[in-house]
């Protein structure tokens, strides 16, 4: 990007900004001493769990096509940043002007290919990019810091699963701790599965089968796909599907379980034919 452009982005970008100015001002205020007696209440730690419960509820949107009510949850989830940015103002720790420089120079310094003089001809040059910029933040701040950190400390443990184990495998990659190709990375899954079926107990058995879920996300690393996200869209497939069924069964006035395993697999294969219209 050209410095002029650049610069007349960043000045676009600060007319645009009253909307987002009010909304600051309003949560300050409900936070002041005259405000809402629930809102002066309120710790990091009491409204934790709201950016989760919001943060889904946005994606749950998102991935429905549903523009209105993903308009009104991106809202919800900036009201959680923006209200615990304003916690921690009253605190005097930071301020959200705070967070917003910090993660404008993040933006700027991850994509040196846009605002430097790196290249990247497609998105997964882009990753790799992306992924190499931590690794020298992380070694600058390890540097600096008394204590050093994990590569993977970084990784919430909050996250549900398979986020995390593809946050975990992409960090490990960056490190070089990789395979050669995506064959390998296959292969791994094929003894993974051996060992899963050669388990002589139970907590061996789940052990070896979290390993190929684990194996099974770097296959989807490898091939660009986001696993969280196939399997959020897998489920929601299978709850189509099976409300098909149900419906079907009830329109006969009997209940899916008196369908025999032919008749559901008749009307999944109907379900399917319809999602294909």
């Amino acid at each position: 990007m050209a410095e002029g452009d650049f610069e007349e982005s960043k000045l676009n970008a600060k007319r645009r900004c009253e909307a987002f100015d009010s909304f600051v001002d309003t949560i300050a205020a409900l936070r002041a001493p005259d405000g809402c007696p629930w809102d002066r209440e309120q710790t990091h730690e009491s409204i934790a769990h709201n950016m989760i419960e919001e943060a889904f509820e946005a994606v749950d949107a998102i991935e429905a096509g549903d523009v209105a009510h993903m308009r009104e949850e991106l809202g919800d989830v900036l009201l959680q940043v923006v209200l615990q940015s304003q916690i921690a103002a009253d605190a005097g720790e930071f301020t959200i002007d705070d967070v917003c420089r910090d993660v404008d120079a993040k933006m700027i310094r991850r994509h040196p290919h846009v605002f430097g003089e790196a290249a990247a001809q497609d998105s997964a040059e882009v990753l790799d990019i992306w992924d190499a910029v931590k690794m020298q933040e992380k070694q600058r701040t390890d540097a600096l810091a008394s204590d050093r950190t994990g590569l993977l400390d970084g990784v919430p443990t909050s996250f549900p699963a398979l986020m995390q184990a593809q946050k975990i495998s992409r960090k490990a990659a960056a490190s070089g701790f990789e395979w050669d190709g995506a064959d390998d990375v296959w292969a791994k899954v094929a003894e993974e599965v051996r060992e899963f079926q050669e388990a002589a107990t139970p907590e061996e058995a789940e052990d070896e089968f979290g390993d190929i879920l684990f194996t099974l996300v770097n296959v989807a690393r490898w091939h660009h796909v986001d696993a969280e996200g196939a399997l959020r869209r897998a489920c929601a497939k299978f709850r189509r599907r099976w409300s098909f069924i149900e419906d079907a069964a009830w329109a006969q006035g009997r209940d899916v379980a008196d369908l025999s395993m032919n008749e559901m697999e008749a009307f999944w294969q109907q379900a399917k034919a319809h999602e294909a219209k």
